[in-house]
């Protein structure tokens, strides 16, 4: 790290000028700007008329439709990635390689495979550079009060847990050619929809051992799911249950955690505050105690700007990102051990997937009536 970093603003490239873009990192990145921590120095898409166009709204001085240039020229020490999750591999490893920070849109990438080669190009040191992924959901004052009680074992031991993802995605949504495929999308609701409920559920309740998973295709012509369902078993002995869906027209995003001492529950949409978290006490727990769980302190909602402000705290401080490495690779092999159960019909158990096995490398794993129908689909769309 250079010794300058921890006083200066972090320079900041955007990948990708479409709409995650303007509607969640640039806002971030322009709020921090104004505190000093960051600044955005460069924005780079394939479509040249969107980049200039991004680039003059929000007076970013370097714009440009090649990374590896801009990667070069500007040698950022941030790169956000807004980009689809087939391009996340390449892009990582290209910045990582140019001495930049990745801060990753997910889907975090289409495997278990592109995931470990990324990380395989962080030097590992202190102070050097890693990819991280936006799981915003983990930062959240809420998520964070409940977390520190849970490791605290304020609540006692957790025993059930429920995480569920019940979206509604109509045919038109379906009717945008890179949606709903495995190369492109990466995955259906379990990668594309549920991965910010899922992530968060296993931040709070920690490593899991065991997944038994379903899919189907109820509604959607489309090569991935439609629905999962996943019956879990954690490290601790508590069991969860998970549930994504694009069928469920009453939307919700909803976690469930029964502990011997109380209930957890958070129950919002797409981003929650403090006032979305309830929790229940068991009968004779006393009041006092109740009332602590309930001081959740300053309100910071769930969101891009919350991560980020950690992010580049960590970066400026020589520290790993909770979502780098091992703890941005846990979610990610959860997912894919879930699309093996529900594939396979058989139980995976975490550490199961590695080199050699089929969804090591792809989501499907060539499972018949799931896999791309034209092998060479993913290569021609990736």
């Amino acid at each position: 790290m250079s010794p300058d970093r921890p006083h200066r603003p972090l320079r900041a490239a955007v990948i990708g000028a479409g709409g995650i873009a303007r509607s969640s990192h640039l806002p971030a990145l322009r709020t921090l700007a104004a505190e000093g921590e960051t600044d955005v120095v460069a924005v780079v898409d394939v479509d040249d008329t969107a980049v200039r166009a991004f680039a003059d709204t929000f007076r970013i001085p370097y714009a440009s439709t090649d990374l590896d240039a801009m990667l070069a020229e500007v040698r950022p020490d941030l790169v956000v990635l807004c980009t689809p999750p087939a391009l996340h591999r390449e892009q990582s490893v290209a910045a990582l390689r140019a001495g930049a920070w990745v801060w990753c849109e997910k889907p975090p990438c289409p495997s278990l495979a592109d995931y470990d080669a990324v990380e395989a190009e962080e030097k590992g040191g202190d102070g050097d550079p890693y990819a991280s992924i936006v799981f915003q959901h983990r930062f959240g004052s809420g998520a964070r009060h409940v977390r520190r009680l849970l490791r605290e074992g304020a609540f006692g031991r957790p025993l059930v847990a429920h995480c569920q993802t019940t979206w509604y995605r109509d045919t038109a949504y379906y009717s945008v050619p890179w949606r709903g495929r495995w190369a492109t999308e990466g995955g259906g609701p379990a990668m594309g929809h549920g991965i910010h409920q899922t992530d968060l559920l296993l931040d709070l309740m920690g490593p899991w051992t065991e997944v038994r998973g379903m899919a189907a295709r109820l509604v959607h012509d489309v090569e991935t799911e439609d629905v999962s369902t996943a019956q879990i078993r954690f490290a601790d002995g508590a069991v969860g249950t998970v549930v994504n869906s694009v069928l469920s027209p009453d939307e919700v995003s909803r976690i469930r955690i029964d502990c011997e001492l109380a209930t957890i529950e958070l129950t919002h949409l797409y981003g929650y505050r403090n006032a979305d978290w309830r929790i229940t006490p068991a009968p004779g727990v006393p009041e006092e105690t109740v009332a602590g769980w309930h001081d959740f302190g300053e309100d910071e909602p769930s969101s891009h700007l919350a991560q980020l402000r950690a992010l580049v705290a960590d970066i400026k401080a020589g520290r790993r990102h909770a979502t780098s490495g091992a703890g941005g690779r846990q979610t990610l092999e959860f997912i894919t051990a879930l699309y093996k159960s529900a594939f396979t019909d058989a139980p995976v158990r975490a550490g199961d997937i590695g080199p050699g096995d089929p969804y090591y490398t792809a989501l499907h794993g060539d499972a018949p009536g799931w896999a791309p129908a034209d092998p060479h689909q993913e290569e021609d769309h990736a």
